[in-house]
C-alpha cells in the first residue's frame, strides 16, 4: 500500500509503500488517527525497506492511503 503525508511548511509530501495486507493497513491508520487526534505527540511509521520515519503530529496536514499491491493501474485504457 502507498502512504502519503503531507506536513505543513513542507512542499514535498513524505511517500512511503507499506505491506498492504489488512492488519497493517488497520494498525497504520489507527496509528495516524490517534496522531490526529492528539493522542500521540510523534507519528513513527516504517516502510517496506525497514526505513523508520517520525512525523510530528501536530505537522501533518493530511494523509492519503493508496491502492493495495496489485491493484495498481499503469496507462490509459479503461
Amino acid at each position: 500500500m502507498d502512504l502519503r503525508i503531507g506536513v505543513t511548511h513542507s512542499p514535498r509530501d513524505i511517500a512511503l509503500e507499506i505491506d498492504g495486507n489488512d492488519t497493517s493497513r488497520a494498525a497504520v491508520r489507527k496509528s495516524v488517527e490517534e496522531a490526529l487526534a492528539g493522542k500521540a505527540d510523534v507519528l513513527w511509521l516504517k516502510d517496506n525497506r525497514g526505513r523508520e520515519v517520525a512525523i510530528p503530529a501536530e505537522k501533518i496536514a493530511f494523509v492519503e492511503f493508496g491502492a493495495p499491491d496489485g491493484e495498481r493501474r499503469l496507462g490509459f485504457g479503461t
